[in-house]
C-alpha cells in the first residue's frame, strides 16, 4: 500500500497538512513556513518528501498555505505582513495542539523567513521555538524585490510573453504580490536582528550570496548556536516546478540537526490523534480538503456553492507536477469561481505530484501514464459517493491529455474541456522527460522569436540553448516530412497509426454523446498537433458534431496572463453549463 497523504486541517482561514510521526512517541514537532511565488511551486514537493522522511524517524510536522497564496482564502483586509504573521502564529499553535508537544522546530525558505523573523522580534511568550531553520532566507527586503523582478522577466520570456505580462505590480507567473504586502517587504531589513540566546539555528547559504553568508556571520557575532551549509542545488531547485529537483545533502544535514535536539523533556502527552479537516468558508464557496484513494493515498480539494445546489460538478486534473491549486493559482480561482455559479469541483493531487505521494515500485515519470488513470477513478468514486452529478473533466497539457484519456475509459464523464492538449495519443517517437523538460514550440513560435531584437541579443550572449533549439525545429520538419509521405506509406507509417487511434477515440466519445471543448491559446503547439490529424484548418472534426474549439487570444500555453485566465475561466463555466444541459436532454 502507498504511504498516506498528509492529514489536511483547516486554521485561520487557510489549510495546512498534518504529517503525523510513525509509531508511539513523536519525538518533535517541525513547523514549515513556505517561501512565496514561483518558489513555494517549485518547493512543494520536497517538502512533502521531508515531511513523510522525518515522520520515519519520529518527528511529526505541519505545512500550510500563507494567506492568499495556494489554497488559502484571500487577503480580506490588507495589512502587510501581519497576516503571515498571524498564521504562522496559529499554524504554531495547532501543531502543538495535535503533537501534545510544546516546543517546536521552524523550517523556512525565502520569504517565509520574514514573518517567523516577526513573531522573534515581537518576543511573543506563545512563539519560542527550540531552533529555527533559515533556507536561502530574505534578509534584505529591497533586495529579494529587485531579485523577484530580474527573475520575473526570465520567467515571462521563457514563455514566450512581452515582460510584464504575469501581472501588476509586483508578480511573478501570474501570482501577484498585494501592495501592502510589498511594501511591507521592501521595508524589511534584518542586519539589525538580535537572535534570542535560546534559539539554535541552520542556515542553507545560497552559492555566492553575501547576504545569506553575512546573515550568518550577524547571529554568530551575536553568540547564536548558527549551522551553516553550502545551499547546493538550490537553483535545481527553484527554476521550474516540472523540474524541480529536491537538494538531497541539503536535507539531510537539516534532518540530522533537526534530530539532534533533545526533546525527550517536552512537557505533554500525545495529541489527540488524527485531526477532522474543518472546511475554508468563503463568501460564495466552501472548501473541504480530503484525503480519498484507498488508504487515503490522495490529496485533495472539493468546492462547493455555499448558497445553492450544484447545477453541475467539474473535475479539475491538474498539470505537469503543479500542486492542485494550478499554474498561477489558476485552479483555485477557477474553482470558487465555478462556485458563485453554483458548480461544484473537486481538485487533487495525482499520485507522486505535490501532495500525494508515489505510488510504491510505480513509474518514476508519471505524466501521460496510464496509472493516472487509476487517479481519476479514485476521484470519481469519491465525487459519486458524495452525491454530486457526474463532473465534466477539465485538464490544460497533460492534465488535458489525462482528462481525454480518462473519458474514454470511465463512462461517469459528462463531457471534456481540455485546454492546450499536446497529444490524444502518446506518440511512440517522444520521450516524455524530453518533452516535459523542454516543452518545444510551434514552428510558427520559433519564426515570430526569430525577428524580436531580444532574440538576436540573447543568442550573441549565449543565453540561448541553440543546439535543443535547432533539435526542437528539426523535429517539427521532421513530422511534417513524415505526414507528408504518410500516404505512400500507407497504414504502416507511424503517424497513420496514430491517426487511426485518434480517430477511434473521437468516434467512440461521438457514439458515447460526449462533449469536448478543445481549447487553444493562439499559436500554441497543440494546434499544429491538431493540424496532423484532423487538417491543417482542422477540417475533419466536422465529422464530429460533439466537438468544439475555442481560441484564447493573447495567452501562452500556461495561460499566464490575468485576462486570459479570466476568459478561460468564463469559457468553462459557460461550457460546463452547456455540457450539463445537453446531457441531460440527450439522457
Amino acid at each position: 500500500m502507498p504511504c498516506s497523504a498528509g492529514q489536511p486541517v483547516t486554521f485561520e482561514n487557510t489549510i495546512g497538512l498534518y504529517t503525523p510521526a510513525q509509531g508511539l512517541a513523536t519525538r518533535a514537532a517541525v513547523l514549515f513556513v513556505s517561501p512565496w511565488g514561483l518558489e513555494e511551486l517549485c518547493v512543494h514537493k520536497a517538502w512533502r518528501e521531508l515531511a513523510d522522511r522525518l515522520a520515519s524517524v519520529g518527528v511529526a510536522s505541519l505545512r500550510y498555505d500563507h494567506p492568499g497564496t495556494g489554497d488559502a482564502l484571500d487577503i480580506s483586509v490588507p495589512a502587510g505582513l501581519e497576516p503571515f504573521a498571524a498564521t504562522a502564529l496559529a499554524a504554531a499553535r495547532r501543531l502543538r495542539d495535535l503533537t501534545g508537544c510544546d516546543r517546536l522546530v521552524v523550517v523556512t525558505q525565502g520569504f517565509g523567513a520574514l514573518p517567523i523573523l516577526a513573531l522573534l522580534q515581537a518576543q511573543d511568550s506563545s512563539f519560542q521555538p527550540e531552533g529555527v531553520a533559515f533556507l536561502a532566507p530574505v534578509t534584505h527586503g529591497r533586495r529579494y524585490l529587485r531579485e523577484l523582478s530580474l527573475w520575473s522577466k526570465v520567467v515571462d520570456e521563457g514563455l514566450g510573453l512581452p515582460p510584464g505580462s504575469s501581472g501588476p505590480n509586483t508578480s511573478i507567473a501570474g501570482l501577484v504580490m498585494e501592495d501592502s504586502v510589498a511594501a511591507a517587504v521592501r521595508s524589511a531589513d534584518l542586519r539589525a536582528f538580535e537572535p534570542p540566546a535560546s534559539i539554535r539555528f541552520f542556515i542553507a547559504e545560497r552559492p555566492q550570496s553575501d547576504m545569506d553568508a553575512g546573515f550568518s556571520r550577524q547571529l554568530q557575532n551575536a553568540g547564536a548556536d548558527v549551522t551553516r551549509v553550502d545551499f547546493e542545488g538550490y537553483s535545481d531547485l527553484v527554476s521550474n516546478p516540472i523540474t524541480a529537483e529536491a537538494p538531497i545533502a541539503v536535507l539531510k544535514a537539516l534532518t540530522t540537526w533537526i534530530l539532534g535536539f533533545d526533546l525527550s523533556n517536552a512537557n505533554g502527552g500525545p495529541g489527540p490523534g488524527m485531526p477532522s479537516s474543518g472546511v475554508l468558508d468563503g463568501s460564495d464557496f466552501i472548501e473541504c480538503p480530503m484525503r480519498f484513494g484507498a488508504g487515503d493515498r490522495l490529496f485533495g480539494v472539493l468546492c462547493t456553492p455555499a448558497n445553492a445546489i450544484p447545477a453541475g460538478t467539474a473535475l479539475l486534473l491538474g498539470t505537469g507536477y503543479d500542486r492542485q491549486s494550478g499554474w498561477a493559482r489558476s485552479t483555485v480561482e477557477t474553482a470558487r469561481f465555478l462556485a458563485a455559479s453554483g458548480i461544484a469541483s473537486f481538485r487533487f493531487d495525482a499520485a507522486g505530484v505535490a501532495d500525494s505521494p508515489p505510488v510504491p515500485n510505480g513509474e518514476a515519470q508519471v505524466l501521460y501514464s496510464p496509472g493516472q488513470i487509476a487517479d481519476v477513478r479514485a476521484a470519481l468514486d469519491r465525487i459519486e459517493a458524495i452525491g454530486l452529478p457526474d463532473p465534466v473533466f477539465v485538464g490544460r497539457c497533460s492534465g488535458a491529455y489525462l482528462a481525454f484519456n480518462a473519458a474514454l475509459a470511465d463512462p461517469r464523464c459528462r463531457g471534456v474541456i481540455a485546454v492546450n492538449i499536446l497529444t490524444f495519443a502518446w506518440d511512440p517517437r517522444d520521450d516524455v522527460d524530453q518533452m516535459v523538460r523542454y516543452n518545444p514550440r510551434s514552428l510558427e513560435d520559433y519564426k515570430r522569436r526569430a525577428f524580436r531584437m531580444e532574440t538576436a541579443y540573447r543568442l550573441i550572449s549565449g543565453k540561448i540553448d541553440m543546439p535543443r533549439a535547432a533539435g526542437n525545429i528539426l523535429k517539427i520538419v521532421a513530422r511534417r516530412v513524415s505526414k507528408a509521405v504518410a500516404p505512400v506509406m500507407g497504414s504502416l507509417s507511424v503517424d497513420a497509426k496514430l491517426r487511426t487511434g485518434v480517430h477511434r477515440a473521437f468516434r467512440q466519445l461521438r457514439e458515447r454523446h460526449v462533449p469536448v471543448s478543445l481549447v487553444y491559446s493562439e499559436g500554441d503547439i497543440g494546434l499544429a498537433r491538431l493540424g496532423q490529424h484532423f487538417g491543417r484548418d482542422g477540417q475533419l472534426l466536422a465529422r464530429y458534431p460533439n466537438v468544439s474549439r475555442f481560441l484564447l487570444a493573447d495567452a501562452d500555453h500556461n495561460v499566464t496572463p490575468p485576462a486570459a485566465r479570466s476568459a478561460l475561466r468564463h469559457h468553462i463555466r459557460d461550457t460546463i453549463l452547456a455540457f450539463t444541459s445537453s446531457t441531460r436532454k440527450v439522457g
